[in-house]
């Protein structure tokens, strides 16, 4: 089993709610919902009951539609067609791909108030959202976001406990990692940026070492996407699929702004704007906005047409950019994992940030100002706040650099213009730590860290 953080909350959760609150498990597709959410059933409760409403029968679904009034034979239907004992506050009904089945979601007011036993839910957000129309949604839900699986889980799956250890010891004392440690916490995290974060993929890596069939399984990953996009994305379905298919072309520019142009002549924002939204409620993405202002109030001063728009796991990426022959070679994987071919290693990284900056709960915004003054033009990659907001001095800029040569001409304007606002400075590079001139330079793989 891949140890989840996820499952630290989840515990957490049923410690501090009593069967209060239902949690439900959002995330993409093959993240591993279902999963971990079946695992934590076995390892804390007497029993569970597992429904997946995609696939379940009428005989079930109907009792939902018709014994809602009466919980006991509610109750007693569902114990005795799953054939399992049911124990007061110690056992857990998994409501597996509940967006297929509303009424399910809307009983979750019913049962969490009952107060008898806990319920889980896990669902795609893609299509929940769609197939509410008809019902309440519960207030008693809890949400979790789960992302696939981070650089420390990885690490940790791969037996790495105490490079993990030194790093977060390096980082809380601001102290360079060491050459020789630093180079293999590097090619660690090259390791994981190309696997990528899906369950499978990792497993797979695990169990085989195989990058060409750690391939394959992301292109089946790429591939179900895709026909979920005709599935589930109806009449915005021509245009997803094609913003899907742009997104590596689009991050493999100097700008990596998404450019509408490239969909078609006359494009505009407005036309596309439900598709974005789309694929951001799928988590197939992350999307980072444009703010105006880069102050405390980074959202009340977001651009909503000046966007980016990222993987949300890199190794999907990889995979979804270099298809030329429907399948990346192993020898070419271990090119990029030793930095050794010329490929475009920038969209990789600032992919890979982006990813770290969500899953460690990050809104992404970048700051991007076009102007003949060129003091005043200048973009930066990524801003973030300060968990504890004070009257200054709030706002973080950082800087991705792919290679070891770059210049960072737009941070020091930035920091110039924007003194008041600026806490502390960062470039995420591939060097050791460092502080110099005021600026932190930050080890890729702490990104998660901040």
């Amino acid at each position: 089993m891949i140890k989840r953080k996820i499952y630290d909350e989840l515990l957490n959760w049923k410690k501090t709610s009593g069967g209060k609150t239902a949690v439900i498990l959002d995330g993409a597709r093959r993240v591993g919902k279902s999963y971990i959410a079946e695992v934590f059933a076995k390892n804390e409760y007497r029993s569970y009951i597992l429904i997946d409403f995609s696939k379940t029968n009428d005989d079930v679904k109907n009792v939902f539609i018709n014994n809602l009034e009466n919980l006991d034979d509610f109750f007693m239907y569902l114990s005795g067609y799953y054939n399992t004992k049911l124990y007061e506050g110690d056992t857990l009904f998994i409501f597996d791909e509940v967006q297929t089945f509303p009424r399910a979601r809307e009983a979750i007011k019913h049962l969490v108030a009952d107060g008898r036993y806990h319920y889980l839910e896990t669902g795609s957000l893609m299509s929940m959202k769609e197939n509410v129309s008809d019902i309440v949604i519960p207030s008693e839900e809890r949400h979790f976001n789960m992302y696939p699986i981070d650089f420390n889980e990885f690490a940790v799956a791969l037996g790495e406990e105490p490079l993990l250890a030194w790093i977060e010891k390096c980082f809380k004392e601001d102290k360079a990692m060491g050459q020789a440690i630093h180079r293999k916490a590097m090619t660690l995290f090259r390791k994981y940026m190309i696997v990528g974060g899906m369950p499978q993929a990792v497993q797979c890596y695990l169990d085989t070492n195989d990058f060409e069939e750690v391939d394959r399984i992301k292109r089946d990953i790429l591939n179900l996407y895709r026909q979920d996009i005709v599935k589930y994305a109806g009449k915005y379905s021509v245009k997803v699929e094609s913003i899907f298919d742009d997104i590596p072309a689009q991050l493999s520019k100097h700008e990596t702004r998404f450019r509408l142009s490239s969909l078609g002549r006359g494009s505009r924002y407005r036309d596309y704007e439900d598709s974005f939204f789309w694929l951001n409620d799928s988590r197939v993405v992350n999307i980072a906005y444009n703010t105006q202002e880069p102050n405390v109030g980074l959202r009340l001063n977001r651009d909503r047409v000046t966007l980016k728009c990222y993987m949300a796991d890199t190794g999907l990426l990889i995979s979804h950019a270099f298809d030329e022959n429907g399948l990346i070679s192993e020898e070419i994987y271990k090119k990029i994992l030793y930095d050794k071919i010329d490929v475009n290693m920038g969209m990789l990284v600032e992919n890979v940030v982006s990813q770290m900056l969500t899953s460690s709960g990050h809104k992404l915004y970048f700051y991007s100002k076009s102007s003949t003054d060129k003091e005043k033009r200048m973009e930066i990659d990524f801003l973030i706040s300060k968990k504890r907001i004070t009257s200054r001095h709030n706002i973080s800029p950082i800087e991705v650099k792919s290679g070891k040569n770059y210049t960072l001409s737009s941070l020091r304007k930035y920091i110039l213009r924007f003194q008041e606002y600026t806490d502390v400075p960062y470039v995420i590079h591939q060097g050791d730590l460092k502080n110099e001139d005021g600026i932190k330079y930050l080890p890729i793989y702490m990104t998660s860290l901040l």
